[in-house]
């Protein structure tokens, strides 16, 4: 057995720590208990069938939580629309968030920004709609992890950006965090990991909290200051050589 194939297994076995389920259950809610929101609102990007938000309003002791996601396959449409959540079908590459202005609590990003190219747009579109305050929770695949880093030192391609696989982007907990506190609308209140490729589940978790920068996942807890302006600034503000999507004035936003 190759170390492919023998990490392929391993994978298998353990795959379920890498959405960090009970990381973004705990964060989320323990945000919205500790402030006094009379109706939280919050979005899932990504909905799944609704996980996150469902261990989220579990934990929370608000009952008036609101919850919305965005999920474009049906299947998963029809099972979150049947947990209470409210589902909308939106490109979040190329649309507006079907919300106003410093509307929102809290934002939920888990395992969708490594499938996208326009994270600027995205990125602005979630300081827009995100309360001064508010909280976005981000969970993505580790390109450093320690089963990455082997893969490259026998001069393989690693997992989290195989090109026959779903992810466009390959992650770092510095370059991330060097991307989402640029120009001052994010801060980082907390960062942890999950999972370590190939050791079995308790052994990982617990190598992923004492060294996340090679845990598989990482995951962020984001707080949007008051920065006025939009994110996509950056892009007037460097070159990147890269088209990136900025938009199109005559768009309309829509608030609940």
């Amino acid at each position: 057995m190759g170390m492919r194939d023998y990490l392929f297994r391993m994978k298998q076995k353990t795959f379920f720590l890498n959405y960090g389920r009970k990381i973004v259950g705990e964060w989320g809610s323990a945000f919205l208990n500790q402030r006094a929101f009379e109706e939280p609102k919050v979005l899932d990007l990504g909905l799944g069938e609704g996980w996150d938000l469902e261990n989220i309003r579990n934990g929370s002791v608000n009952a008036d939580i609101r919850l919305y996601g965005i999920e474009t396959w049906e299947p998963n449409v029809l099972i979150a629309r049947s947990k209470g959540i409210e589902v909308f079908n939106v490109d979040i590459e190329r649309q507006t968030l079907p919300f106003g202005d410093a509307s929102l609590d809290l934002v939920v990003a888990n395992q969708i920004i490594e499938h996208t190219k326009e994270i600027f747009w995205i990125f602005s579109e979630i300081a827009r709609v995100l309360k001064p305050g508010g909280a976005c929770i981000v969970g993505i695949p580790n390109l450093a992890s320690f089963h990455n880093r082997m893969l490259l030192l026998l001069g393989r391609q690693p997992t989290t950006i195989e090109l026959l696989g779903p992810h466009i982007r390959g992650i770092t907990a510095p370059s991330f965090k060097r991307f989402v506190t640029a120009g001052g609308f994010f801060q980082i209140k907390d960062m942890t990991g999950e999972n370590f490729y190939p050791f079995p589940v308790p052994i990982g978790s617990a190598l992923a909290k004492l060294a996340p920068l090679m845990s598989v996942a990482l995951f962020f807890m984001l707080v949007r200051t008051s920065e006025q302006g939009s994110f996509l600034r950056l892009l007037d503000e460097n070159f990147y050589e890269t088209p990136y999507y900025r938009g199109e004035l005559s768009e309309q936003r829509h608030a609940l």
